[in-house]
């Protein structure tokens, strides 16, 4: 579990979940490092805070997640500029359109390049901090569509389900020096991501994000949001392969 006392990195910060967990954090009295690809919005959402807060707190840096070779070198930057780091959350993640009849290896790669390998990166990169540390939180936010490879997105199914398994192993590595490593898989969540989606029952971005940091506030691993979700995967994991490939979800 984090001190509380430490710099935050949101990977994924200026828009839906990550900057509504951004904003939390700030107000939870953190410094928070705010990274995101789109330097507009990104730097916009950060003063949109620090003006809303009176104070100094949320920093942005231009970080493509998909630069992988670019998590280390930032890691460094950010402590050096704004203190010891003890609290990661990958947020990052890409869904494109993808039909029916479309197999298309480049939004295959961009999907695994940001959602599974970039939050790889980040999530080693605090590791290697953390652990001789002996503490420090690593949250990542997967997605219910890891739990079943759906006919309407592989590519996005696959790289959530890399990201999730990854974060287990990471999980299993870890807990015994410290370091918590918290799995959170929304369900339906209205983000610019899924923007136009008939998503019925889906929560706010920030509820999302509330939920989040209360299964890390509770040293939860793995957990869905909203809860229901739980038992809804609970049944789509469970029906036969013959009768899951008829059904269009």
């Amino acid at each position: 579990m984090s001190s509380r006392n430490g710099v935050c990195v949101v990977v994924g910060a200026s828009s839906g979940i990550g900057l509504a967990i951004a904003r939390r954090l700030c107000l939870e009295g953190r410094k928070v490092a705010m990274l995101a690809r789109r330097p507009r919005e990104l730097e916009a959402m950060a003063a949109a805070i620090d003006d809303a807060l009176g104070r100094k707190a949320a920093h942005a840096y231009v970080h493509d997640a998909s630069d992988l070779d670019a998590a280390e070198s930032l890691f460094v930057r950010i402590e050096q500029e704004l203190g010891e780091v003890d609290e990661l959350h990958y947020v990052a993640g890409v869904m494109p359109e993808v039909a029916i009849d479309e197999f298309d290896l480049g939004k295959d790669r961009m999907q695994m390049q940001v959602n599974a390998l970039g939050c790889m990166a980040w999530a080693n990169a605090a590791a290697r901090r953390f652990l001789p540390r002996k503490k420090g939180l690593i949250l990542g936010v997967s997605s219910v569509a890891q739990d079943r490879g759906r006919c309407g997105r592989p590519g996005y199914n696959a790289s959530k389900a890399a990201m999730d398994t990854f974060l287990e192993g990471l999980r299993n590595r870890l807990w015994r020096h410290g370091v918590q490593v918290t799995t959170v898989r929304p369900g339906f969540v209205e983000t610019p991501m899924t923007q136009g989606l008939a998503l019925k029952g889906a929560i706010s971005a920030d509820r999302a994000a509330q939920l989040a940091l209360a299964a890390r506030d509770r040293g939860r691993s793995i957990v869905y949001v909203p809860g229901k979700w739980r038992l809804i995967m609970f049944v789509i994991r469970n029906i036969p392969s013959v009768l899951f490939r008829r059904l269009s979800i």
